[in-house]
């Protein structure tokens, strides 16, 4: 049977800035308890009093990489380089038969020129390039029997050398996208490989981007 306290976890497991502003104590209770007690009340079908869900609240326990804040800034503080890339396109296509051999194509093109910037990501429906601007008619001329689904100019893409055992932090990615999120800034795609993590913006945002990061490293 859910109790109040189930309730009060739900809650905040679904609003993860709710939840680190309670684990720093910078939150009222009391005014927090008042605003649950109608959405609690309903989950229960059940007249909740502002007292019981103000208890819970006070008994709960964030998860440790929330509480663990000196532990997480040591890994902030070991980023890696950060590496800004300009004048990018963002090609979608839809996946088929004939994808793999244009890659292939597309893979001699790039080997002819190693300061290009490029990834690519298969996924289960799509597949999606991103390139230097300088490769765009290239790319759309390679690519002129598949079906696009989205394409995209003016982009930038800012990298960060994570620390080698990232994998097993709890919590690291959450960190950037609250950061960017707090920012106001719309990421476009988000590429990450075992020890780098690499966030595409429009160019607008890429100022605002860099400065975000840089200081969650300083």
């Amino acid at each position: 049977m859910k109790t109040v306290s189930n309730c009060v976890e739900d809650i905040l497991i679904t609003q993860p800035y709710l939840e680190e502003a309670l684990s720093r104590n910078i939150i009222n209770f009391s005014a927090l308890a008042l605003e649950l007690t109608e959405p609690i009340s309903n989950m229960l079908k059940k007249d909740v009093k502002p007292g019981a869900i103000m208890m819970a609240l006070r008994r709960y326990n964030p998860p440790m990489a929330l509480t663990n804040s000196v532990k997480m800034k040591k890994y902030m503080q070991n980023l890696g380089d950060i590496t800004v890339r300009s004048n990018l396109t963002d090609f979608t296509i839809k996946n088929s038969e004939t994808i793999i051999d244009n890659h292939a194509k597309i893979l001699e093109r790039i080997n002819q020129e190693s300061k290009l910037f490029y990834t690519f990501t298969r996924g289960i429906h799509e597949s999606n390039f991103i390139i230097s601007s300088s490769l765009k008619e290239f790319i759309q001329e390679n690519l002129k029997n598949e079906t696009f689904i989205a394409s995209q100019d003016g982009l930038s893409a800012i990298s960060i050398n994570l620390p080698q055992d990232n994998s097993k932090i709890s919590g690291l990615y959450y960190h950037f996208f609250k950061r960017l999120a707090w920012e106001g800034i719309v990421l476009y795609e988000v590429i990450s490989t075992t020890n780098e993590f690499t966030i595409l913006v429009e160019d607008e945002f890429v100022d605002k981007a860099f400065a975000a990061i840089k200081k969650l490293k300083n």
